[in-house]
């Protein structure tokens, strides 16, 4: 075992890149005012700092200005986008809202909300590898379709969902299109206009910026693409998102923008090196093991790992210094198997012996040899005292 704590758990959130908080910190003390009041210099730099933000957050997915709408996350942004956009629509024919069976809860629920309020649901079955089945798509999708939301990526096995395609035949019948980018924005190239998305939600912790902070992309803005509040209040955010705007974590997240957008080429091509270093070393070491969504397109930092025959908590448990997650972050406490394992076709038991890796920025080769060795004789460990 090794005393070195080692983060590979990316994709539950990333650490705070010091140079984000370099940025964010003369806004908690020095230029500390509400950009809502303008008559002081406060309020004015405040303001400004906002503006020079969702220029940036803008800029890493090829959004305007006027597009870029802050949240308190992606959570918030998909619940704004699919409540928001039905109860704006709630009169008129279109009452079909199309998603897909590994979506994030922060996605799943707010359509079961709508199912209850009396719209359709309907979710598009994944192959084995997790991808959104287009032939699916097609047969579901139609006139009386008001949105489509389909991830962009995976947040337990990394897969890639065809997003262009799914908005061709989204918008074929009308309907418009929405994406829970969480996982995707920072670590694949995402142009919006490329993809044909309408609404497309983003958090800065997912991209080495503050929790707490994130936005909802608007195809053309709230003017365009009308959408009926969650919050009431003071009438920021072009009157969609009220709130006292939260000036040092939107700095934060313009910043870590900015740095994404001119790493990202570099980053994946790293990231992909030590993640195929990382499953090669494993499969050498772990004859059985199964790499749900290896063979397809996926993110460059994300590895699901099946144990066969090991609990996943069990093997975590004997790995203290090692940080993994056994699914999504927020379901990690649910006794349940994970939605998404079981949408692939694993079994309850395949699901339970799954554990998520996820590398980023700041993952080095030499951690990757020894979370290897480490993970190696835990298993061997478990194996001799017959745990999980």
């Amino acid at each position: 075992m090794t005393s070195k704590s080692i983060y590979l758990d990316n994709n539950a959130t990333t650490s705070c890149d010091p140079r984000v908080l370099e940025k964010m910190l003369p806004y908690f003390s020095h230029w500390y005012g509400n950009p809502a009041n303008g008559f002081h210099i406060q309020g004015r730099k405040a303001a400004k700092a906002v503006d020079n933000a969702r220029e940036q957050v803008g800029g890493l997915i090829n959004a305007r200005l006027g597009e870029i709408l802050f949240t308190a996350g992606a959570t918030e942004s998909n619940n704004l986008a699919i409540l928001g956009l039905a109860r704006m629509a709630h009169a008129g024919k279109r009452k079909h809202i199309v998603t897909s069976a590994v979506e994030h809860k922060a996605v799943l629920l707010p359509c079961k909300n709508l199912r209850e309020a009396g719209f359709e649901v309907t979710s598009l079955p994944v192959d084995c590898y997790g991808r959104v089945s287009i032939a699916a798509a097609k047969e579901a999708i139609s006139e009386q379709t008001l949105l489509v939301s389909i991830q962009m990526a995976n947040n337990e096995i990394g897969t890639l969902q065809p997003i262009k395609e799914i908005a061709e035949i989204a918008h074929a019948q009308g309907a418009l299109v929405h994406s829970d980018a969480a996982q995707a924005v920072g670590k694949i190239v995402v142009d919006v206009d490329l993809l044909d998305v309408d609404l497309l939600s983003v958090s800065a912790h997912k991209l080495y910026g503050p929790k707490g902070i994130g936005c909802l992309y608007i195809r053309g803005g709230v003017r365009s693409i009308p959408l009926e509040p969650l919050l009431y209040g003071g009438g920021q955010e072009s009157d969609v998102r009220a709130g006292t705007s939260n000036v040092p974590a939107i700095v934060g997240f313009g910043e870590a923008c900015q740095l994404a957008g001119e790493a990202i080429v570099t980053e994946v091509q790293q990231l992909t090196i030590l993640r195929d270093l990382f499953e090669k070393e494993l499969m050498q070491a772990v004859p059985n093991l199964k790499i749900n969504g290896r063979g397809v397109k996926r993110l460059s930092n994300t590895s699901s790992l099946v144990f066969s025959g090991i609990d996943a908590d069990a093997l975590l448990i004997n790995l203290p210094n090692i940080m993994m997650g056994t699914g999504s972050a927020c379901t990690s406490g649910a006794i349940e198997p994970s939605h998404v394992l079981t949408a692939l076709g694993l079994t309850r038991r395949e699901a339970a012996s799954t554990v998520r890796a996820s590398l980023g920025r700041f993952t080095t080769t030499d951690e990757i040899s020894i979370a290897v060795t480490c993970i190696s004789q835990a298993l061997q460990y478990l194996a001799e005292n017959q745990v999980g």
